[in-house]
């Protein structure tokens, strides 16, 4: 453990954002899975610009990378548009 107090401050900011950061990569990841659950093209172009923010958000934030929040948006627009009615 740590001994100086900057030390222990920075072991508590480590943890709480390592925390917040994990709840909101797990949130994303559950947004996904059931926006791939959708049938309806319709439901699903509804709902693609609300999680394209969320991915956006995450790779922003440094949560993951820039390029893999681009492959996703990528593949979920596709899946989206093969959709039929």
């Amino acid at each position: 453990m740590a001994n100086h107090s900057a030390t222990k401050k920075s072991v508590r900011k480590s943890a709480k954002r390592n925390e917040r950061n994990r709840y909101q990569g797990k949130t994303t990841r559950n947004a996904i899975r059931d926006f791939k659950t959708i049938d309806s093209k319709a439901a699903a172009l509804e709902s693609l610009p609300v999680l394209a923010s969320k991915i956006d958000k995450l790779a922003k934030r440094g949560i993951i990378h820039k390029n893999k929040a681009a492959n996703l948006k990528s593949k979920l627009a596709k899946n989206a548009q093969a959709l039929t009615k």
